[in-house]
């Protein structure tokens, strides 16, 4: 049970990761065809796509990214104490 905790664990930081270097790569002119890209937007996309559905615009901002990281801690922080919880 512990491995599994773990690898679900690594699994929303990496994730957590990626989403933040989304944001990023979104304030720099990056051609969408290059395979770096196509396979950060991939992994990121079944996570902020549910929640672009839900949080608003604010202005010219999208802020989904920022909602999904702090959604992906929270995740990772319940999987933690479910992981001391088993330990």
């Amino acid at each position: 049970m512990i491995i599994l905790i773990n690898f679900v664990s690594i699994l929303v930081q990496v994730l957590s990761f990626a989403v933040f270097i989304r944001a990023l790569l979104s304030w720099f002119p990056v051609k969408p065809d290059n395979p770096l890209v196509v396979i950060l937007f991939q992994i990121t996309e079944p996570v902020l796509a549910p929640l672009r559905k839900v949080v608003p615009m604010v202005g010219m901002m999208d802020i989904t990214p920022l909602v999904a990281i702090i959604v992906l801690q929270i995740v990772s922080g319940l999987i933690g104490q479910l992981a001391y919880y088993y330990y």
